[in-house]
């Protein structure tokens, strides 16, 4: 198995529905490691990841990484190159916009650490909210966002009203942040060479409502007397 730098991994093109992929196979292969599991196999990962095993492999390679016939991969090794390809070799900057119930939730969550982000600011528009603590931060006025987004690989949250989050975002890019994940119920307009990345659950639910009930329609097996 050869190591892949993040460069030769930016030149190759991981197709997107790949990536989506991987934060899933690290999470199997933490698991196993944490059991002690020092080798794997593509149908192993499909089995902890619901994914298929020609996928898997598939997804793998374009890391470099094609197991040993016979052993599989190693957990380790395939852990490092994964989290390499995500950029999880370092701690990235997070700061959250909009700190009503879900905000405020979402900087309670204990796996930024574990995921390999560092929440570093929580802000908010409302001056009865501004000041207050919230899972060991303050809360920030507005007016600090160009100061707290600095870091250029600062990392945005939207968790406003969907009616603020387009203001919020345009802000969020006048700081200088161009990633952004928003939880707002509205789709965000930006310029090229920012990355959104819509978190709808409302939009989550209607999709299983509708496998539900096309469950629900489909021709029940006639049972033999």
């Amino acid at each position: 198995m050869t190591e892949v730098s993040a460069t030769e991994i930016r030149r190759r093109g991981i197709p997107d529905a790949t990536v989506a992929r991987l934060p899933d196979y690290l999470r199997a292969l933490t698991s196993m490691s944490g059991r002690g599991v020092v080798s794997t196999s593509s149908e192993a990962l499909a089995a902890a990841t619901g994914v298929g095993s020609a996928m898997v492999r598939k997804d793998l390679s374009f890391l470099g990484s094609h197991g040993v016939r016979g052993v599989g991969y190693d957990v380790t090794h395939l852990s490092v190159e994964i989290a390499r390809a995500l950029g999880l070799t370092r701690d990235w900057p997070v700061l959250i916009v909009g700190m009503g119930n879900l905000g405020r939730a979402l900087a309670a969550y204990g796996g930024f650490a574990a995921g390999g982000f560092q929440l570093v600011a929580l802000m908010d528009r409302d001056p009865a909210v501004v000041g207050q603590p919230v899972a060991g931060l303050v809360v920030s006025a507005m007016t600090a966002l160009p100061a707290l987004a600095a870091a250029p690989d600062t990392l945005g949250v939207i968790t406003t009203p969907a009616h603020a989050a387009q203001e919020v975002c345009d802000a969020l890019i006048a700081a200088g942040v161009t990633s952004i994940l928003n939880f707002a119920a509205v789709t965000l307009n930006v310029p090229a060479g920012v990355d959104v990345r819509k978190v709808d659950v409302a939009t989550e639910l209607q999709i299983l409502a509708f496998h539900k009930q096309q469950r629900s329609r489909a021709p029940q097996l006639a049972v033999a007397p």
